[in-house]
């Protein structure tokens, strides 16, 4: 995040049962409503923090959430910083290892829960944090206006993240190729060492994330990534209640230059939850964006983001 960001991000702040929520009364048009915003696997909340003050100048409330071990609680062990101790960042065990989906369903549906009284929730959903968002649904439908998919991971016919990735579709992805440190099964964790200077890493994460972007943003990204995150994630059945998640309306933001969650996957996953819900299908947007640009345009995310239903 930016000096930039942080100063209008404090600036606009205010205080909501503990939350920390950005936006004022009356936004544009007179259609004020609650974006919560989940972030996706090694990152948290300050991810959002360009969409999350562009939506609060228009005077909506935001609350950008960092789930369980991420953000004040994330894990940054001495042997991750400068200078590394490359052994020990492999065998430390990770208090990741006891982060469930269930437990990060159940921390943004309490923000939910708190937030909902103050008008409609947009519940937005990035990469893994897709998962996440589904399961929010699942638990109180009837409190969410609307849920967005930003290149998210909606698991319906494949159970698993990991069953996703398996599929001729997912198979591709870039992010298979970027090497992990340690053993998931000793640390409870797949941990990426984005401090790492070798060219060859540096330019597979660009092209996995951020292929349409400068070599400058990719390192200020990469410097905000946790190095951990829960191994048990990618493995957890995160199917949804047809009757349930399928009533709720859903948009899904396709990212057609996305490398890391592949278009074809992104669409096959659009399909198989329409198969699933055929009378609430996805409402489908487009952008010409990598996994992680579209975080760098404000302005388009929010206009996307205020043509949801409230």
């Amino acid at each position: 995040m930016s000096a930039v960001d942080r100063r209008t991000l404090l600036r606009g702040t205010a205080t909501v049962g503990g939350l920390g929520l950005l936006g004022g009364p009356l936004a544009r048009g007179g259609r004020t409503r609650t974006f919560v915003l989940v972030h996706g696997s090694n990152g948290n909340a300050g991810v959002w923090s360009a969409v999350a003050a562009e939506l609060a100048q228009r005077g909506h409330r935001v609350c950008a959430v960092n789930l369980p071990g991420h953000g004040p609680d994330g894990f940054f062990p001495a042997s991750y910083q400068a200078p590394q101790d490359l052994a020990a960042f492999a065998a430390a065990p990770s208090p990741l290892a006891r982060v469930t989906l269930a437990a990060n369903v159940k921390h943004v549906t309490a923000a939910v829960r708190r937030l909902a009284p103050y008008g409609p929730v947009v519940l937005v959903g990035q990469s893994l944090g897709g998962i996440t968002i589904t399961g929010v649904a699942d638990a109180v439908p009837h409190l969410l206006a609307c849920l967005v998919y930003i290149s998210a991971f909606c698991c319906t016919a494949q159970p698993t993240v990991y069953d996703l990735y398996r599929t001729p579709e997912g198979a591709p992805s870039l992010v298979l190729t970027l090497p992990k440190v340690g053993d998931p099964a000793q640390t409870g964790a797949l941990r990426t060492n984005w401090r790492s200077a070798d060219p060859a890493f540096l330019a597979t994460a660009k092209a996995a994330f951020l292929a349409d972007g400068t070599d400058e943003r990719l390192r200020a990204l990469l410097a905000e990534c946790e190095p951990d995150e829960a191994a048990i994630l990618s493995f957890t059945d995160a199917r949804p209640d047809p009757a349930r998640w399928g009533g709720v309306p859903r948009t899904f933001v396709r990212l057609t230059a996305d490398r890391a969650v592949p278009l074809p996957l992104q669409d096959r996953m659009i399909r198989e939850a329409d198969a699933l819900t055929p009378r609430n299908r996805f409402r489908i947007a487009s952008l010409p964006s990598s996994h992680l640009g579209f975080l760098d345009r404000p302005e388009t995310v929010a206009n996307l983001l205020e043509s949801e239903p409230a």
